[in-house]
């Protein structure tokens, strides 16, 4: 086929969309895509970059950065979270807006992939200014947001509060409360009970079915995850719950390793008293989160940011598998290396693809007005999951590639199918 070829990877670390693609391209060859077809998945339908001028609290005036990435809408409106940070580019979140469509294609709910963000560091931030920042942020974005056309979420850094200003402002400008215009909202604005657990207990979900598939047994299996924040700590509670043994967990301070198990209700508690942190959490041996990655355990978790693992340090994990709680962890050029280490990866597109689902089920309870219990929610998430895994182990076994690649081909399988069956207009 006569694909154009991804532009060069930086030696020294991938790039964010390049990355993603490498893998596009993989499964784009064995599924034999149209090259029209092909130009189509690979663009991003649209690019936002946006101007945010507020006044600060001392009264000067500062102008921040703002994105959004619409990458399909084929199969229904665009669906993604919005980060803030000073670090994000636009690179990164058009990857992040492409592993959306393939996720929501994957777990097969009716939505395409987006993506947002603002540069700006919310810890130097007062909440009046990350409240500005947002409004203005939404108000910049309001012909492009809306239940029937791109819908937010929580991502890195942003939060409930943060959805339920966004909520207000769309609201405000079009002069009727909009409840489904943004999920991840407190329940108390239309939110979904569950969904603050949403993606931590999905991680659990295809870690158990992974461990099942593999004759692993949980009161037999050590897990260690990257990252403490919200996906890392209740899917530490998840694995908990089913009989794993967490030996090993970390956060900015550090990670934390004990390899007679850590108990994460301590571990909770102590971050209650030191600042969110984990610092100077004495039931277990400090090492770094570099150390962390490279622990022997039976299931690694890499919860916290993108290129975690990577070409430098894929030979030293010692994981039997890899179960990618957060999005983009492992670079393409890590994943050879990982494969002929025998090492099992649950890929993000569908290890962290819980959020999402329950963001779904968030809007379509805000659509009709009428809500679920949790009992509802994770019920519905459990079987959804159950049979995204077992999609893509299908996929795996029928073409004889890894779940990663399985998970492409199956994502793009549908969104091809939807496609055609829509044709193009024009």
């Amino acid at each position: 086929m006569n694909y154009i070829e991804p532009a060069p990877i930086n030696p020294q670390d991938d790039d964010p969309f390049e990355s993603m693609m490498s893998r596009f391209d993989i499964a784009a060859e064995i599924l034999n895509l149209e090259p029209g077809i092909y130009d189509y998945l690979k663009t991003p339908q649209m690019e936002i970059k946006t101007s945010i001028p507020i006044q600060m609290d001392d009264g000067t005036i500062e102008v921040f950065e703002g994105y959004r990435v619409i990458h399909n809408t084929v199969r229904g409106p665009s669906k993604g979270g919005i980060r803030y940070s000073p670090d994000i580019s636009l690179s990164e979140i058009k990857a992040l807006a492409a592993w959306m469509t393939w996720k929501c294609a994957i777990v097969n709910i009716p939505f395409g992939g987006a993506k947002g963000g603002v540069k700006c560091d919310p810890k130097v931030l007062t909440p009046i200014e990350l409240e500005k920042i947002t409004r203005r942020y939404t108000a910049n974005l309001a012909d492009f947001f809306g239940p029937e056309r791109d819908i937010p979420a929580p991502d890195v850094n942003t939060n409930e509060q943060i959805m339920g200003w966004i909520m207000d402002t769309y609201s405000m400008h079009h002069r009727r409360t909009v409840t489904a215009v943004v999920t991840g909202k407190p329940t108390f604005l239309g939110g979904s009970l569950g969904r603050v657990e949403a993606t931590g207990r999905g991680v659990r979900v295809v870690a158990a079915a992974a461990m099942e598939r593999h004759g692993m047994k949980p009161e037999e299996t050590s897990i260690v995850i990257q990252g403490f924040g919200n996906v890392g700590s209740i899917a530490a509670q998840e694995f908990i719950d089913i009989g794993c043994k967490v030996i090993g967990i970390s956060d900015v301070t550090g990670g934390y390793y004990n390899p007679k198990g850590i108990d994460i209700n301590a571990a909770l508690e102590h971050r209650k008293s030191h600042q969110g942190t984990l610092a100077d959490f004495k039931d277990a041996d400090q090492v770094s989160n570099e150390e962390l990655l490279e622990l022997p355990c039976d299931i690694l978790a890499p919860c916290a940011m993108e290129d975690q693992i990577t070409r430098k340090n894929a030979e030293r994990i010692q994981a039997k598998v890899i179960v990618e709680g957060a999005n983009g962890p492992t670079t393409a050029k890590a994943d050879p290396i990982l494969e002929s280490k025998g090492i099992l990866v649950v890929p993000d597109i569908l290890a962290n693809a819980g959020g999402v689902t329950v963001s779904y089920f968030e809007w379509v309870q805000d659509r009709m007005g009428y809500f679920w219990t949790a009992e509802d929610v994770n019920e519905r998430l459990n079987r959804i999951l159950s049979e995204a895994f077992n999609a893509v182990s299908d996929r795996a076994e029928k073409h004889n590639v890894n779940m990663r690649i399985a998970a492409y081909i199956l994502a793009i399988e549908r969104v091809t199918k939807t496609l055609k069956l829509r044709g193009i207009y024009g």
